[in-house]
């Protein structure tokens, strides 16, 4: 269970956001319009994930995409009429929506831009452990490639995992769990079950510190915070709220607070604005001891993504996201399983 990325494979974030072309009003409204016109041309539909710039969200937005976590991303471009889908995110994700949507032609703006947890948890590794724990249902978070999705029994978001497990539990199953330890942890701890866990973590979520949220919090003792439960379990404890991307930014928009400490992917701050433009959000730290500021409270693989790629995809074709039928089978079988039971237990 060794992790198969090092600091020398994560690209920095900062350097990405330098070597971006910088662009004056006038040339970043001309490409969007370039995207626009070409988005209506090829019957294309912009999906966007709440961790990338927030620009490129803005564009989904008003092109009839939508801005959403990974499974919805997928559904929202299942249930679209365009016939090529764009998938601003990571490669995880343009792999669900293939999984969903096989008859469309899904596109990334970089097939490049992965994910830690994917990465830490490849098949080849995984399911020989997987064979090795026969007595366990295999249950596996949406941030892994569609060969570990197709081995699993169950694929689960953050927003849901608990419930499913919960489920599970009591009917007297033991629980095999990949990729991410701490999501694994925080739902042992609210759910009783028994987990085996992959040893597996979030590069951004992994940098958050109690110690540092403790002193931010006393600094803002009216704050609630916000936590991802792919952050280490000592920052989980001192949450107000735990949950999903979308939860954290329902939770901003509806707890009766005026301030909130975030502890996730700072680029959610843009629909977190949109929910509550009144309310003061402040970014967690990712520094302190035991942190490594790589990162900084954002993804350098979501940063990848941008409007010159989205545009220079959309003239040049390419980044075809594929998966072997056999494989995408077997992975919307546990994605339906997923799905089938969300809609049972609402």
């Amino acid at each position: 269970m060794k992790s198969i990325y090092s600091s020398d494979s994560v690209p920095a974030t900062a350097d990405i956001e330098r070597n971006k072309p910088l662009l004056d009003d006038q040339q970043k409204n001309s490409l969007i319009q370039d995207i626009k016109q070409l988005l209506i041309e090829q019957n294309a539909l912009l999906v966007a994930h709440y961790y990338t710039d927030p620009g490129l969200q803005l564009l989904a937005d008003e092109t009839g995409g939508c801005v959403a976590d990974s499974l919805e991303m997928a559904r929202f471009g299942k249930q679209s009429s365009a016939q090529k889908i764009v998938v601003a995110g990571v490669r995880f994700m343009g792999e669900t929506a293939k999984i969903l949507s096989p008859e469309k032609t899904i596109v990334m703006p970089d097939l490049d831009a992965t994910c830690s947890l994917d990465m830490g948890c490849r098949a080849e590794d995984f399911i020989p452990f997987c064979d090795a724990h026969p007595d366990r249902t295999v249950v596996v978070y949406a941030n892994t490639s569609a060969e570990v999705k197709a081995r699993a029994d169950w694929i689960v978001t953050s927003g849901i995992a608990t419930k499913v497990i919960t489920h599970l539990h009591n009917e007297g199953k033991k629980i095999l769990w990949a990729p991410d330890r701490h999501l694994g942890q925080y739902i042992q701890s609210v759910s009783g079950a028994d987990m085996l866990l992959w040893q597996g973590s979030c590069i951004v979520h992994d940098e958050f510190k109690a110690e540092t949220l403790s002193a931010l919090k006393q600094k803002h003792p009216e704050a609630k915070i916000l936590v991802h439960p792919e952050s280490a379990y000592t920052v989980v404890k001192m949450a107000d709220v735990v949950g999903s991307t979308t939860q954290l930014i329902n939770a901003v928009k509806s707890l009766d607070a005026d301030t909130f400490i975030i502890a996730t992917d700072n680029r959610i701050f843009y629909k977190m604005q949109q929910a509550a433009p009144d309310k003061l959000l402040i970014e967690a730290p990712t520094g302190g001891a035991g942190a490594n500021c790589t990162m900084c409270a954002h993804c350098s693989w979501m940063a990848m993504n941008s409007l010159q790629g989205i545009l220079k995809l959309l003239q040049n074709g390419g980044n075809e996201i594929t998966i072997e039928e056999d494989v995408r089978l077997k992975a919307y079988q546990s994605t339906q399983r997923l799905l089938d039971f969300a809609a049972a237990n609402p």
